[in-house]
């Protein structure tokens, strides 16, 4: 039997009233949920994104080439190429293994927050996330990423972008490295520090005396836009954050939407998705690949 106008809107009322009262879940939205997220979008006055580990090798665990080069990146200490690392092997193995990609996903985000006052925080070295278009001024990306350039003595004044050439010749060693044939001594593929003579390495989390002047003045903007929240209609998106650095989102996040009367959070994690007691009834928590969630939002 059909269902009447009436009874099409307290069965949505009641997948409403059920999403909003869960403290945790562990399976994937229906499609009424992923419209009444959507709903949530819209009527905000303000978003919180927080982008996190999730995003940087989404699907890369399962691709040999990719493990065994990251293997020799650490044994010739050269952390710092692994976001890098990252987006090259992203290219090579996420497509085969059919998995939604963290650029599609990135931008399906961009288009449903393009009309709000959004601000995104990544703790994620992902350059699909710089690269994203998002609106100026409204990314911060602690960690760093793999598109500009450091002293690996740590010289504060020294931070530049990373030139075509460059890119190329990181290119052209992760071909190698993806093929088994590893450098057999550490590379200079950045240059050297025109101030000291030391070479230059990728400005992120992984360098040697990593230079934080790179996200910090955005930092700044981030928190005077945080301190703009209090008493709107906040929604928070945290997607894909875990435990690696949890004073940069999870635990801010989490103060963020229990002060907030207003606010409501999405906690997307494959694994850890849980919300505290204090959030329940202000929140949801989806135990799904972030980049799979966005790209099925």
């Amino acid at each position: 039997m059909a269902k009447t106008e009436t009874d099409q809107r307290q069965h949505l009322e009641d997948i409403k009233l059920q999403h909003d009262e869960a403290l945790c879940r562990n399976e994937a939205f229906t499609p009424a949920e992923a419209q009444l997220c959507r709903d949530k979008i819209s009527e905000a006055e303000m978003v919180l994104v927080g982008l996190g580990e999730e995003f940087d090798c989404n699907g890369l665990q399962k691709c040999p080439q990719y493990g065994a080069g990251l293997e020799s990146l650490n044994a010739m200490g050269l952390g710092m190429l692994i976001p890098a690392w990252n987006g090259f092997c992203s290219g090579k193995c996420t497509e085969k293994q059919g998995k939604g990609t963290a650029g599609k996903a990135l931008e399906r985000l961009r288009v449903l927050l393009e009309s709000k006052n959004y601000f995104v925080v990544s703790t994620s070295t992902s350059n699909e996330i710089y690269q994203t278009a998002w609106r100026t001024g409204r990314l911060v990306m602690p960690c760093g990423a793999a598109v500009k350039k450091q002293c690996v003595k740590g010289c504060a004044e020294v931070l530049e972008e990373i030139t075509r050439e460059e890119d190329s010749g990181l290119r052209a060693y992760f071909e190698n490295l993806y093929a088994g044939q590893p450098a057999d001594k550490i590379p200079c593929l950045l240059g050297k520090c025109p101030v000291c003579g030391s070479d230059m390495v990728l400005n992120n989390i992984y360098a040697e005396g990593y230079n934080e002047n790179g996200y910090l003045e955005q930092w700044q903007l981030y928190k005077k836009w945080l301190q703009g929240t209090v008493n709107k209609k906040l929604l928070i998106l945290e997607l894909g954050v875990g435990m690696r650095f949890p004073t940069v989102i999870r635990w801010p996040f989490e103060k963020a939407a229990y002060f907030n009367n207003k606010a409501f959070f999405y906690r997307v994690n494959k694994k850890i998705y849980q919300l505290t007691e204090e959030l329940s009834g202000k929140g949801s928590g989806i135990s799904q690949n972030a980049i799979d969630w966005l790209c099925g939002l």
